[in-house]
């Protein structure tokens, strides 16, 4: 088993100043995603993510629906955390993400539930949505460090990040999980809220990309450190899955390990939408998987 970097780091001392980093990036004026609301959350004001200082949490457990390299015979250790820096019209997770879901825990609790997952044996930290709480997050890591923490850190986002802050986690994430959800700039305005969807998300693949490589798994077929990408297939193609595919192969890797997602159903917002109100079909599903292969991407999620 290779050790997390973040280790390394932590016994340098150039962790804790990453955790500084990171909270310097959250008060007085927020800039932990591309959104910069500029607020100041250590004086309890909240912006789109609907988070103030402390962590917020959904759930936590061993998960066995993620990918079969992170899952591997444990199950992936998966923090959920409540909010979101999107406001995506279909979300499937609206009452966590954009709602009131979740409950405030201390930056000591979130060190516990960590080292709790790796004591039952997940072979993971999977920090779910996690950019908007970054600072308390690596907080709560530093305590996990200190306590032992010793299995590889999945950071499972949205892929609206900042490279700004992409750079604080340079040998502290060993796996980049995020999405690609639209080749298109107007597309992300229309249902996740964001003018600037593409441009960021092609950006931050490329910082992932540059930090951790392509996925690489142990003998036993479990991740170790790499980047996966996820791509959820909507309907009448209003992912643009042809320009994603089409960046990754050319700009990113062809070795690039995807997950094109077959689970769309209409949610939230999207029943009151003709365009996305519906489930995708079987036919757009694989027409999808072929525009990829297409492209010149060879290594998918089984």
């Amino acid at each position: 088993m290779i050790e997390p970097s973040y280790r390394e780091l932590h016994r340098t001392g150039e962790f804790h100043e990453r955790v500084e980093q990171a909270y310097r990036l959250m008060s007085p004026d927020c800039r932990l995603c591309p959104r910069a609301c500029g607020i100041d959350r250590f004086a309890g004001r909240v912006g789109v993510c609907r988070t103030g200082r402390n962590p917020i949490v959904a759930s936590y457990g061993a998960h066995f629906g993620e990918e079969p390299p992170l899952v591997g015979i444990n199950g992936s250790g998966a923090i959920f955390f409540g909010g979101c820096n999107l406001s995506c019209v279909f979300c499937q997770n609206y009452d966590i993400s954009q709602g009131e879901g979740g409950r405030e825990v201390s930056i000591e609790g979130l060190a516990d539930m960590m080292l709790s997952l790796a004591r039952q044996g997940c072979h993971n930290i999977n920090l779910v949505t996690p950019t908007h709480q970054l600072p308390v997050i690596l907080a709560a890591l530093e305590i996990a460090i200190i306590a032992g923490l010793d299995i590889p850190i999945i950071y499972n986002c949205g892929g609206y990040e900042p490279v700004e802050v992409l750079s604080i986690l340079d040998g502290i994430v060993d796996i980049y999980m995020p999405d690609a959800k639209y080749g298109s700039n107007e597309i992300g305005l229309d249902l996740s809220g964001v003018p600037d969807y593409w441009d960021r998300n092609r950006e931050a693949l490329r910082e992932m990309h540059r930090q951790v490589g392509d996925l690489h798994m142990d003998e036993r077929g479990i991740a170790e450190y790499g980047l996966l990408v996820r791509h959820l297939v909507l309907p009448n193609n209003l992912a643009a899955t042809r320009e994603v595919m089409r960046f990754l192969a050319t700009e990113i890797s062809r070795d690039t390990y995807v997950n094109i997602m077959d689970q769309y159903r209409p949610a939230h917002k999207a029943f009151d939408r003709p365009d996305i109100g519906r489930w995708i079909t079987r036919e757009e599903y694989e027409e999808a998987l072929r525009i990829a292969r297409e492209e010149g991407l060879r290594r998918f999620a089984e």
